[in-house]
This record gives structure tokens, C-alpha cells and sequence, in this order.
């Protein structure tokens, strides 16, 4: 972990800590893969492929619920998501998972970088290097968050916070 010079913190480390980009037998290290969907019809599109815009909710939703739980706060917002690369697509009855991890802590965002998969075969299916949080105080507005590297515990959980 390392200070940079406008006073966010990158992680840097092992691959579990860090999240650095590391690829062994095809797997990507340091990135949990907690969430699992099923292709299913009504997420197809005109091609009978998963539609990327399905994937793309269901990524921010998953990568909000990722920054709730990190940051200790409810009051989160998207500012980015940056390029989005589309590596295979998926098919109906397919089953994938999404993986975020923590990059880097600013004073008031998380950034995070994920990838999604095919459960059975591991082929990575879409990665995206930056997605960006900010955490909002009570007024709406951008709010410091205190923290500085990932929690792997629930403590951080908004209902948590409250009652610490």
C-alpha cells in the first residue's frame, strides 16, 4: 500500500491483498467471485446471446452492493465505469460469476476492477479495469470514508456502522 500525491491510497502487494492482475491456468487471482447468474431467455439478445446490457446492470448492481459493504454507507453513486472488454459472450442455460476487487481508495471513492466468467469453463466472458464509487454524506454530496484497504469481514455493513 502506498500514498500517492493527492492523497489517495493504491493497494499494492500479493495478489490476494492487492488485486493484482494475475493469471494462473486461466483463472484470475485475487478476485472473489461471490455472485452467480443463469443466462436465461429473457436476458438474450437478437442474436440469442447474453445482452450486454443485462450483464452491465447486473455488474453495477453487484459492484454497489461491493462498495455498501466496503464502505460502511448506503449513500453510494456511479461516477464511472470505464472501458467495458467483451472477451466471449455467453448462452441461455449458461451459468457466470462476477468478480469485483478493491484497486484503490480515494478520499471520498473506491475504485474496483472486475471480470466475469463462465462458472464451468472459467473463459473469461467481460473485464473492466475501473469502476468508480463515490461515497455521499447525508446532504448528497461526496463525503470522506476514513478507509484505506479492503474488509473481508461485515463489519462495514451500514447497519454495522450505525450501531458502532
Amino acid at each position: 500500500m502506498s500514498e500517492m500525491g493527492d492523497g489517495r491510497i493504491r493497494i499494492r502487494g500479493d495478489a490476494r491483498d492487492a488485486g493484482e492482475r494475475v493469471r494462473d491456468r486461466g483463472r484470475t487471482r485475487g478476485i472473489n467471485f461471490y455472485t452467480r447468474k443463469w443466462v436465461r431467455p429473457e436476458d438474450l439478445n437478437a442474436n440469442g446471446s447474453l445482452f450486454g446490457g443485462s450483464l452491465l446492470r447486473w455488474i453495477d448492481e453487484e459492484a454497489a452492493i461491493y462498495a455498501i459493504v466496503q464502505l460502511g454507507n448506503e449513500r453510494i453513486v456511479t461516477k464511472l465505469i470505464s472501458e467495458v472488454n467483451f472477451e466471449a459472450s455467453a448462452r441461455q442455460g449458461d451459468l457466470i460469476e462476477m468478480g469485483l476487487i478493491a484497486t484503490d481508495f480515494g478520499r471520498t471513492s473506491i475504485t474496483m476492477r472486475a471480470e466475469v466468467r463462465n462458472m464451468i469453463t472459467r473463459k473469461t466472458i467481460l473485464t473492466i479495469e475501473r469502476i468508480v464509487f463515490v461515497n455521499l454524506g447525508e446532504d448528497g454530496r461526496p463525503a470522506p470514508h476514513g478507509y484505506t484497504e479492503i474488509t473481508y469481514d461485515r463489519d462495514r455493513t451500514p447497519g454495522a456502522c450505525a450501531a458502532a
